[in-house]
C-alpha cells in the first residue's frame, strides 16, 4: 500500500470512529482527544518494545507489537489529517535534513 493509499484508509476509519463517537458521546473526539489516545498507544508500544527486549514476555509478542506499531502509525497519520500537514511530504524534508546533518562535512 503506497502513503497516500494508507492515508486515505486512516482517514475512513476515522471517520468510522467519529460515527460512532458522536452516537455514543453525542460529538466525534478532538484531535487533542485523539493524541491522548495516541500516548495510550505509545505506552502500549514501550511495553512491548520490552517484551523483546524480554522484561515482559507474552506468547503473541510479534503480532502484538505490530499491531501496535501500526495502531500508532494510524493516529500519526489521523493526526497530521487533522492538522492538515502533508506528511508525506514532512517525512521526506526531515529524512533529507537527518541525512545531511549526519553526513560528514566536507574538507576545506
Amino acid at each position: 500500500m503506497d502513503f497516500h493509499a494508507m492515508q486515505a484508509s486512516a482517514r475512513a476509519v476515522r471517520a468510522q470512529h467519529a460515527a460512532m463517537e458522536l452516537e455514543r458521546y453525542g460529538r466525534s473526539w478532538t484531535p487533542e482527544e485523539i493524541m491522548l489516545g495516541f500516548l495510550g498507544d505509545v505506552g502500549d508500544l514501550a511495553k512491548l518494545v520490552q517484551g523483546k527486549a524480554g522484561v515482559r514476555p507474552r506468547d503473541d509478542l510479534d503480532a502484538a507489537l505490530a499491531h501496535e506499531l501500526a495502531d500508532c502509525l494510524w493516529s500519526v497519520l489521523t493526526l497530521a489529517d487533522a492538522y492538515g500537514v502533508d506528511l508525506e511530504a514532512a517525512f521526506d524534508a526531515t529524512v533529507r535534513d537527518l541525512g545531511d546533518h549526519l553526513r560528514p562535512a566536507p574538507e576545506d
